[in-house]
């Protein structure tokens, strides 16, 4: 597959994943023109591409902050970011370089993949696949959060959650590790609540 067709094809999955997980979301046009999470991924995408370039670095951060002013969504160029990312609402998300993000994640508003170190290197989050970050979520340093986790609402996550488990509170403690509850299935425990 060509890069434009590459390209224009992950822009289309961003669409459809944002059409998808929104129940409010009534036409892909709606999302296209009035989602600042999309715009943000999409801002991301580019800026990402001109990452790889060391002489385009500093356009590239240029363009990650005119989008970030625009959309209330900061993501560092140099982040990773999987296909069908979705972040809901997207107001005060922040996405940190070394942060690594899985295929089919949603973010909810006020969500920081941060760090807890200034040092160089590996210093924010890796999230699996198909990981759900509840808003005001707070998940700092290199730690991991596995496939199918889940992270409560105002979480502060500083260890790794494994895969399936579901993790709230200040600090974050891990509840139903291995029970995966699907995005649209409604859940009695109010501490999930996202």
């Amino acid at each position: 597959m060509r890069p434009l067709h590459q390209f224009l094809r992950t822009l289309r999955d961003d669409l459809d994943a944002a059409h998808r997980h929104d129940p409010a979301a009534r036409t892909r046009l709606e999302v296209a023109l009035a989602y600042p999470g999309v715009h943000a991924i999409w801002v991301y995408r580019l800026a990402h591409h001109m990452w790889a370039v060391p002489l385009l670095r500093l356009p590239a951060r240029v363009v990650s902050q005119m989008a970030r002013a625009a959309t209330g969504v900061e993501i560092h160029p140099g982040a990773r970011l999987g296909e069908r990312l979705f972040i809901d609402h997207g107001m005060g998300v922040v996405i940190g370089e070394t942060a690594e993000v899985g295929d089919d994640v949603v973010l909810f508003h006020g969500a920081t993949l941060g760090g807890r170190s200034m040092k160089r290197g590996k210093r924010h989050p890796t999230l699996g696949d198909r990981v759900v970050v509840g808003a005001g979520a707070k998940i700092l340093g290199p730690v991991w959060v596995g496939h199918d986790a889940q992270v409560g609402a105002n979480a502060v996550v500083i260890t790794d959650v494994p895969a399936g488990a579901i993790a709230v509170g200040v600090p974050a403690k891990i509840r139903g590790r291995g029970t995966q509850v699907p995005l649209d299935v409604e859940v009695d425990d109010p501490a999930i609540y996202i």
